[in-house]
């Protein structure tokens, strides 16, 4: 039906089906009626009045009733008109609960929504992810009464059209229940993670979105990079997908003599116009596209002066430099020319109308595409006399950027309207995905910068500590059995030096256990020895190879000149590292003793460094404590290339125990170096005093879980960890964790034998 041919009786019983007082529906309501009967079918818009009219009579206002009448028609154009029984249901399950506020926030994004799913069932799964949400987040009163909205309902509703830009139903239904089951009593950040506003809200979102993302590929980007373009920089990645002000494009940072960075966006999708027959691009190959562009950029551009060139001149220019290196990217590998035309946009001559809107984007989109595709068939005399004054400067050279600019500024002034002053720009196919913001092609000569002043230069800045950045783990959620992605952050150093002198004096103090325990390592030594044949230079003669040398040299044949043996003690295949609980609780005595627990922890572990030296096994040791899971630290003691020496031992004697300890980080940290030692065995021993806790952790069983669950990620690696405990309370929780594989340490003052008695029995 036409809407033009709507009769006035029939727009009247419409309205009279309608029964709506409200001003603001009254006046729309031929608008829509008439968007209604172009997009609907007849039998279409008997229901759609219906659901008006219900919608109107649940006295919640105006809004709702707008809403539907404005957005259904298109939202029934992508999802089909029988999803509106699912909508409905929906609508009345808002009605029955307190949540009947996000009934228009609902309405208000659905066609939106409904653009991205194209299809009733992506909807049906939508409505049932919000039904979730409303049921799980809404707050219910001695588990019986439903008496105060979701508060991050309306927050879900609001960015759902963003999300689904990133994620499938699938994958925002698991971001969705990640934020319903953690901020479920905690409204100020529910609201903040369905909003996006949260570290791990936008963590799960990178989790779950599809694409390409650049952390899994940034390792063949920089071998590209080096392999065609002879050139290392950094790969740097910026967010991209739910920003409100668009994504940016990739960009370049480099000064003189620093290569500097190139960024690039977080993840590309996969890539396809349907209004063309060419391939799809997938997420790595755009990657390499922005990447080469960038780097022919940094080959072959030089910088401009910008002071004296209009926005709109630099805008010119930077597109006709930009042809330019695309077309010599094209000239050395012309591989990438089928990218570049899939990935370019292709706009339609006069689809700008120049009444309405600046089309200088849209003129300078079409020249672009003209220069590189031979096949544009724009007619447009300007823009074919500009390509071919282009063809000619690149006619056997690279010609320059200068020449560019002196084209552009050309092309510029012949095809310059009056209406490129608008503020209303045509956007419209004009954004090439893969090229970058021409931030290095522009320098800027500001006020002051050709002044000669006398001042002094000011001081130079303050050194700052060099430290690592931290390294983001995982932590374990025991009631959703699943992981709460980069949740914990890991600060790694040196531990600062003390006195090694008192780590000698310790020694000396258990003088009569390491001379006890000294018959035990001597056991312990490797005894056997392994030899080693075919050696030119050697410390005995191999007469097995000897006698074949012999032969052959008879026969005529060159002889093996390799025909001595030698031999070398067949050492223990083990590596161990031993990972320190700092926690503030080992600086409490020990009963019955003027010593902390801190110190005897000193003493054990002097020991057993020193037990391990004799052996030569490889060793580190490390110490760790938390401050919230924003602040974990690690601290390094000795290194296992390190030799146990003055200064580990300087290091060890300067220990302080501080904070908390959130023990399953540290212990994935510790798994990091442990795992890179090329031995059949890998040893983790855990010496600690208490519970793992943290101040940002309510449930004492949260973090014990965690911990568990390291320990098996552990095992799973081929790597072993075993527990002593100085909580006399510890077989309430250490077996939990570490299984059979803890010892509790019930006399504090044992700890130095029973530790490295413990080490040898676990070696032998």
């Amino acid at each position: 039906m036409h809407p033009n041919s709507i009769a006035p009786d029939q727009l009247a019983t419409w309205r009279r089906q309608l029964d709506c007082s409200f001003a603001s529906v009254q006046a729309v309501f031929v608008d829509c009626l008439h968007e209604a009967a172009q997009l609907l079918s007849p039998q279409g818009l008997d229901p759609y009045l219906n659901c008006a009219r219900a919608l109107g009579k649940m006295g919640r206002g105006a809004e709702p009733v707008l809403a539907f009448l404005q957005e259904w028609p298109q939202t029934a154009q992508h999802v089909g008109e029988e999803s509106l029984t699912d909508v409905e249901a929906l609508l009345w399950a808002m009605q029955k609960s307190p949540n009947s506020a996000a009934m228009a926030p609902l309405l208000n994004t659905l066609a939106a929504v409904a653009r991205r799913l194209q299809g009733p069932d992506p909807l049906r799964r939508y409505l049932d992810v919000v039904r979730d949400v409303m049921a799980r987040t809404t707050v219910s009163i001695h588990g019986r009464h439903t008496t105060f909205a979701s508060p991050g309902l309306p927050m879900l509703l609001e960015h759902a059209p963003r999300l689904l830009d990133v994620l499938t139903v699938a994958g925002l239904a698991r971001w969705a229940d990640y934020g319903a089951r953690h901020y479920q009593h905690h409204p100020d950040n529910q609201r903040a993670y369905f909003a996006c506003q949260l570290p791990d809200s936008r963590a799960v979102l990178q989790r779950e979105r599809h694409g390409t993302l650049l952390a899994d590929v940034e390792n063949q980007l920089g071998l590209t990079l080096h392999a065609l373009w002879d050139h290392t920089v950094a790969l740097q990645a910026y967010a991209t997908g739910l920003g409100d002000g668009g994504t940016p494009a990739p960009w370049s940072t480099h000064h003189k003599d620093d290569v500097g960075s190139i960024c690039l966006p977080d993840v590309y999708d996969d890539f396809s116009e349907r209004s063309t027959d060419l391939p799809a691009v997938s997420g790595l190959n755009r990657y390499r596209v922005a990447l080469a562009h960038i780097a022919a950029h940094r080959r072959w551009s030089s910088s401009l002066v910008a002071d004296n060139l209009s926005p709109l001149q630099r805008l010119s220019i930077e597109c006709l430099e930009d042809a330019r290196i695309d077309h010599l990217l094209v000239r050395h590998y012309p591989g990438l020319h089928p990218l570049l035309l899939a990935l370019h946009p292709r706009p339609v001559e006069g689809a700008c109308d120049p009444q309405r809107f600046s089309g200088l984007r849209h003129r300078l989109a079409m020249l672009s595409r003209a220069l590189l595709d031979p096949q544009h068939g724009y007619m447009d005399a300007d823009l074919n006399a500009c390509v071919v004054q282009f063809h000619s400067l690149l006619n056997g050279s690279p010609s320059s950027t200068q020449a560019m600019r002196t084209l552009a500024l050309q092309y510029a002034a012949r095809t310059r309207r009056q209406s490129d002053q608008l503020a209303h720009v045509y956007f419209t196919d004009t954004v090439v995905s893969y090229r970058d913001d021409n931030r290095h092609l522009w320098t800027f000569i500001e006020d002051g910068d050709e002044e000669e002043s006398n001042a002094a230069p000011p001081p130079p800045p303050e050194r700052e500590t060099p430290g690592l950045p931290p390294r983001h783990y995982p932590e374990w959620d025991a009631p959703s059995q699943s992981y709460r992605p980069d949740w914990v952050s890991v600060y790694e150093a040196l531990h600062p030096g003390g006195d090694a002198s008192a780590i000698d004096a310790l020694l000396a103090q258990h003088a009569r256990l390491a001379h006890q325990l000294e018959k035990l390592l001597d056991l312990l030594k490797p005894q056997s020895r392994m030899r080693i044949r075919y050696q030119e230079e050697g410390s005995e003669l191999d007469l097995d190879v000897a006698l074949r040398a012999l032969l052959d040299w008879r026969a005529g044949c060159t002889p093996d000149p390799r025909i001595l043996m030698s031999h070398r003690p067949d050492a223990r295949n083990i590596a161990v590292l031993v990972l320190l609980d700092l926690s503030q609780s080992l600086n409490d005595p020990v009963p019955n003793s003027h010593q902390t627990r801190l110190a005897l922890g000193q003493q054990a572990v002097a020991l057993l460094a020193w037990a391990m030296d004799r052996l030569g096994d490889p060793f580190a040791l490390a110490g760790f404590h938390s401050n919230t899971r924003h602040d974990v630290r690690y601290l390094h003691i000795k290194g296992f290339s390190e030799r146990w020496d003055e200064a580990p031992k300087a290091r060890l004697a300067a220990l302080q125990a501080r904070y908390s300890t959130r023990m399953g980080a540290a212990l994935r940290h510790a798994a990091h170096y442990l795992g890179t030692q090329k031995t059949d065995k890998k040893l983790l021993l855990v010496l600690t005093d208490g519970r793992p806790s943290d101040v940002d952790v309510n449930d004492e069983q949260a973090l014990v879980h965690d911990a568990r669950q390291a320990v098996q990620e552990l095992a799973q690696h081929g790597m072993h960890a075993h527990c002593i405990s100085l909580d006399p309370q510890a077989d309430a929780y250490v077996h939990d964790i570490f299984g059979r594989h803890a010892t509790v340490v019930d006399k504090v003052e044992q700890l130095p034998e029973r530790l490295t008695r413990l080490f040898l029995s676990l070696t032998r």
